[in-house]
């Protein structure tokens, strides 16, 4: 099987389209095309559905791509290594996070470490969505639940806890807030229920079934935003409210939600010196700041 084909072949797979992969390979459509149909002929299979949507991999299609995966990180592994940078902390390292996290934990938490690794670049993707490590979006990526693909190299980075929060500008002029279920009577801050990419998220249905928020979005910052600028009540990590004084935390006795963070990589990547640098790097920041992400006093950090 020629690599070039392989190549070809991944590109397809991952864009699903013949015009995108031609983009991103540099090579016309139509020999993108060409190569396609050789491979399936030489291996006497079709490995693509083409219709008008695009090229939709057939369950043959399927087997191949986990195996062209296997060559393509190995091939990419073995490169650095045979130019040395394998071994030395030279290089990117990208990271994929959940937004919140990557925004305001590990970009201000990581500043010091990238001023003493000047030749590391460190690449941050903060994203309400996860990564697909396996289509080498990341070289390794924090999540909310626990990865399930057994290829995957996995650790428990941390647990977070969340809370209610709002400014004392709306507690002013809302209705008294002493009980869960008074908070059905106040504005409530979410996510869109139908596009929550995990139900690790879906904390307001849990606690109040018949609550209306007044503000919905899929991006945890926005709704963190909105509860600053005093629209209602919101449940936030404590990492995240914590920079912002005029949040105060509500009803700490009654309802405090506890969360992991998950991180996770290829064998592949994390076996190269400058992915396992910035590993244990997060690792060792989920540990000393561990208060900050509990929620507990500064002075307990």
């Amino acid at each position: 099987m020629d690599w070039e084909d392989v190549r070809i072949f991944l590109e397809v797979a991952r864009t699903e389209k013949l015009s995108e992969a031609a983009k991103r390979l540099r090579i016309n459509a139509s020999t993108i095309s060409r190569r396609l149909h050789r491979l399936e002929a030489g291996l006497e299979v079709q490995l693509f559905e083409r219709g008008p949507e695009g090229h939709q991999l057939t369950s043959q299609g399927q087997l191949l791509l986990a195996t062209a995966r296997k060559m393509e990180q190995q091939a990419l592994t073995a490169g650095e290594i045979l130019q040395g940078l394998g071994e030395e902390r030279i290089g990117s390292v990208r990271i994929g996070s959940t937004e919140g996290f990557g925004s305001f934990f590990i970009a201000p938490k990581l500043t010091e470490f990238c001023r003493l690794h000047p030749r590391l670049v460190v690449e941050l993707l903060p994203m309400p969505r996860f990564v697909k490590l396996t289509r080498h979006e990341a070289d390794m990526a924090v999540s909310i639940e626990r990865p399930r693909h057994t290829s995957l190299v996995v650790t428990k980075l941390c647990d977070y806890r969340l809370q209610l929060y709002a400014t004392q500008a709306y507690l002013d002029q809302a209705p008294a807030l002493e009980t869960l279920e008074d908070l059905n009577h106040h504005r409530l801050i979410g996510y869109i229920d139908e596009l929550m990419f995990t139900d690790q998220l879906n904390y307001m249905d849990r606690l109040l079934p018949d609550a209306q928020p007044a503000f919905r979005s899929t991006s945890v910052v926005a709704q963190y935003t909105m509860a600053r600028a005093g629209l209602g009540v919101a449940i936030l990590p404590c990492f995240l409210a914590q920079e912002a004084p005029e949040l105060q935390a509500l009803l700490p006795d009654q309802l405090g939600l506890t969360r992991s963070f998950w991180l996770a990589a290829q064998p592949e990547r994390k076996r190269l010196a400058r992915v396992e640098a910035v590993w244990q790097e997060l690792k060792r920041l989920a540990e000393v700041h561990r208060g900050l992400l509990l929620g507990e006093p500064e002075s307990h950090q």
